[in-house]
C-alpha cells in the first residue's frame, strides 16, 4: 500500500530536514567570522569530499544498513531498539548477555535526549530563514521557535493522526522543493556530481585526517533520521517505508545536497547554503514551509518517545504513565502528558540556553550515534542466536556497520563537553530510573514469592472456616498467575467476608509486540466461586480491565459491572530492609513508586469501584 502523505511527514521528517543544516555546520566560518571547531574551510576539493561523505552516509547507514538489513528484523512488524530486544531468546547463552541487554536500555535512554533535541533544532534551524530574509528580525528567532515548539505540544493531546493529516501534504511539498532547488544548482554546474566517487572523502581524509575526522561529528546530521525508520515501522510497514525512500525522499535529499554543494563551488562561502538557493522572493514562503516541515519532523520524536515510554513500560522498565488512545482504530496513536510536558519544557530550555542552531549541533549526534551503535550489536545478536547465523556469516556485516557508527560516534564524543553532554545526561538519568525501577519489582516480586499461599490451600482453609460470603463478584489483581494474591488474604484477615464469586486476574507481560486477542484470553474455573483469569499482552498494547472481563463472559465468566468490586494492593515501601540495593536506589524506587501512576488509573478500572489495602515493605 502506499505511504500516506501524513506517514510520510512522521517517518521521513527527521531526515527529510536536515539539509536546513547539516552542510552549515561543516564549514569554518560564520557570519562574524568566526572560526567554529571540529569544521573545513570552503574550497572546491572539501566541498566535494565533504559531498562525498553524504552520499555514501546516506548509502551506506541508511539504505544498506537501515532498509536493506536492519528493517529485516520486526518483531511481528514492530521496529525499533526494544522490538530488537525482544527477538533475543530469553533462553539464550551467550558471553556479555547482561551487558547487552544493559546496552539497549542505555540506548533507549539516549534516544530520549535526541527526542529533545531534535525539535528544538529543527524549528530552530527553519525559522532562522527569517534571518536570512532581514537582520531585522533576527531579534524574533528565539521567541517564534518557542511560540511554534509550545504550540506542537499543546496539540499532542488531539493525536498523531490529525496532526499527520493536517500537515502531510505539506511534506510532499517540502521534498519537491527540496529536489527542484537543488536541480536549478546542478544544471549550472554539474561537476560536483563528480562527489560521488568515494576518491574525494578518501583524498579529504588523506589532506586533513584529523579535520576530516572531526567533520564526521557534523557530516552525520544529514543521516540521524536511520534510527526513527527502523522505529516507526511498525506503524507503516516495511515496504511502504522503502518505497517512499527510493522513489522521493532519498533523491530529493541527494539533489538539494549536490545543488548547495554546486553553489559553493560557484559562489564560494555563505553562512547557511541552504538559504542561499532560496530566491530571495521566496524567502518569507520558504520559511514557512520549512518550519511547517520541521514540525512534522518533531512530530516523528515525539510520537516515537510516547511509543518507547508505553513499551518500556509494559516491559517492567518504567512504572505506570497516563496513555490517552487518540484513536479509534490504531492502536499505536497514544498521548502520553507527562512526557509531553517533560519534553516541552526541555526543549523550551535548550532553545532559551543555545539561541542558534548551530550551537544545538554540537550537542547533536551523540545519542543517535551511541543508539546506532548498540542496535548494531543487537542485530548481530538476532542474527547469531534467533536466525542461526553462524559467526563467519555474521560478523563481516557487523564489522561493516561498526566502520561506520564508530568514527560516527567518536567524532561526536569529542563534542562532549560543547554540548553533547545533554543528551548523555539524559540518558544517564533514564538509564538510572530503568535499571532501578526493574530491579526494585524484582525484589519486591521475591517477597511478595516468599509468603505465597498457594490458592489450593486456601480453597481448603475455606471449606473449613466458611467465612461470610456477600453478594457480588470481587476482582484481585495478581502479579503471580499461580499463587493467591497478598491482597485477597489482607483482605480476608481484616475484613473476614468473601464475595459469591472471586477473580484473581493476572495481566501477563509477553516480549512480543501485540498479542491477538483470541489468544490472550485464559479462564480457569475453580472451587467456591473462584476463577483466575490470565490476561496475555504485548508491550505495545496497553490493557483494559473492564474490557478484559467483557471478553471473559464468552467463557462463562459473567460480571455485572453495578456488583463487581476492585481490591488492589497499595505498598509502602521502607528502604531499611535487607535486599541487596544500594541505599540510594532503595530511596529512589520508593520515590517513584509513590508518584507512580495508580493502577485504577492505568488500567481503566472504574475508580468508584476501587477498595485499596495497604500494606508496608521493608526492601
Amino acid at each position: 500500500m502506499p505511504l500516506a502523505l501524513g506517514a510520510l511527514g512522521i517517518v521521513f521528517g527527521d531526515i527529510g530536514t536536515s539539509p536546513l543544516y547539516a552542510l552549515t555546520e561543516c564549514f569554518a566560518k560564520t557570519a562574524d567570522g568566526t572560526v567554529k571547531p571540529h569544521a573545513l574551510p570552503v574550497t572546491p576539493a572539501n566541498v566535494l569530499g565533504l559531498l562525498s561523505l553524504f552520499f555514501w552516509s546516506l548509502m551506506m547507514v541508511v539504505t544498506v544498513k537501515y532498509l536493506a538489513f536492519i528493517m529485516r528484523a520486526d518483531n511481528r512488524g514492530e521496529g525499533g531498539i526494544f522490538a530488537l530486544l525482544a527477538l533475543v531468546p530469553k533462553a539464550a547463552t551467550f558471553p556479555f548477555k547482561a551487558g547487552v541487554t544493559l546496552a539497549a536500555l542505555f540506548g533507549a535512554a539516549l534516544l530520549y535526549g535526541d527526542g529533545v533535541i531534535t525539535p528544538a533544532i529543527s524549528v530552530l534551524s527553519a525559522i532562522e530563514g527569517l534571518g536570512v530574509a532581514t537582520h531585522a528580525l533576527e531579534a524574533w528567532v528565539v521567541p517564534l521557535t518557542m511560540i511554534v515548539l509550545a504550540g506542537l505540544f499543546v496539540v499532542q493531546s488531539r493525536g498523531t493522526e490529525r496532526i499527520g493529516r493536517a500537515f502531510g501534504p505539506v511534506m510532499l511539498v517540502w521534498f519537491l522543493v527540496l529536489a527542484v532547488l537543488g536541480l536549478v544548482q546542478l544544471v549550472s554546474e554539474p561537476s560536483v556530481l563528480a562527489a560521488v566517487s568515494p576518491l574525494h572523502a578518501v583524498r579529504l581524509f588523506e589532506r586533513d585526517p584529523w579535520h576530516a575526522f572531526q567533520v564526521l561529528g557534523s557530516v552525520v546530521l544529514c543521516i540521524t533520521g536511520g534510527e526513527a525508520l527502523y522505529a516507526d515501522m511498525g506503524h507503516f510497514g516495511r515496504q511502504p517505508i522503502r518505497l517512499g525512500w527510493f522513489t522521493l525522499v532519498l533523491p530529493a535529499l541527494l539533489l538539494n545536497y549536490f545543488g548547495q554543494g554546486a553553489y559553493l563551488l560557484t559562489h564560494g562561502w555563505v553562512e547557511r547554503p541552504f538559504w542561499a538557493l532560496v530566491p530571495s522572493a521566496l524567502l518569507y514562503p520558504m520559511v514557512a514551509l520549512a518550519t511547517a516541515a520541521t514540525v512534522i519532523a518533531s512530530q516523528a520524536l515525539i510520537s516515537g518517545a510516547f511509543s518507547l515510554t508505553r513499551s518500556a513500560v509494559q516491559l517492567g522498565y518504567l512504572p505506570r504513565v497516563t496513555i490517552v488512545h487518540t484513536s479509534k482504530e490504531q492502536e499505536g496513536q497514544i498521548y502520553i502528558p507527562e512526557v509531553n510536558t517533560v519534553l516541552m519544557v526541555s526543549c523550551l530550555a535548550l532553545v532559551v540556553a543555545f539561541k542558534e542552531s548551530s550551537a544545538l549541533a554540537a550537542a547533536y549526534g551523540l545519542a543517535v550515534t551511541g543508539t546506532m551503535s548498540i542496535t548494531s550489536v543487537l542485530y548481530f545478536v538476532v542474527l547469531v542466536k534467533t536466525w542461526g547465523w553462524s559467526w563467519a556469516k555474521a560478523l563481516p556485516l557487523l564489522l561493516l556497520f561498526l566502520a561506520f557508527d564508530l568514527p560516527f560516534f567518536l567524532a561526536n564524543a569529542i563534542k562532549f563537553f560543547e554540548g553533547g553532554w545533554f543528551p548523555v545526561a539524559v540518558g544517564v538519568v533514564l538509564f538510572a530510573v530503568m535499571t532501578t525501577w526493574k530491579r526494585g519489582r524484582e525484589v519486591l516480586a521475591g517477597r511478595f514469592q516468599t509468603t505465597l499461599m498457594p490458592l489450593t490451600a486456601l480453597l481448603e482453609d475455606l471449606a473449613s472456616t466458611t467465612p461470610h460470603r456477600v453478594r457480588g463478584t470481587a476482582v484481585f489483581m495478581s502479579g503471580n498467575p499461580d499463587g493467591t494474591p497478598p491482597v485477597l488474604l489482607h483482605h480476608l484477615k481484616h475484613n473476614q467476608v468473601l464475595h459469591r464469586q472471586v477473580v484473581l486476574l493476572s495481566i501477563l507481560h509477553e516480549n512480543v509486540p501485540s498479542v491477538p486477542k483470541e489468544e490472550a484470553l485464559t479462564v480457569q474455573p475453580s472451587e467456591q466461586g473462584f476463577f483466575r483469569v490470565l490476561w496475555r499482552t504485548g508491550f505495545m498494547q496497553t490493557p483494559n480491565v473492564p474490557a478484559i472481563l467483557e471478553a471473559a463472559r464468552e467463557q462463562g465468566l459473567v460480571c455485572e459491572p453495578s456488583t463487581t468490586s476492585y481490591f488492589l494492593g497499595r505498598e509502602t515501601l521502607l528502604t531499611n530492609g535487607e535486599a541487596t540495593m544500594m541505599t540510594w536506589r532503595k530511596t529512589l524506587f520508593a520515590f517513584i513508586s509513590r508518584n507512580a501512576l495508580s493502577a485504577t488509573s492505568y488500567y481503566g478500572i472504574p475508580p468508584g469501584r476501587v477498595v485499596e489495602l495497604g500494606m508496608q515493605v521493608a526492601l
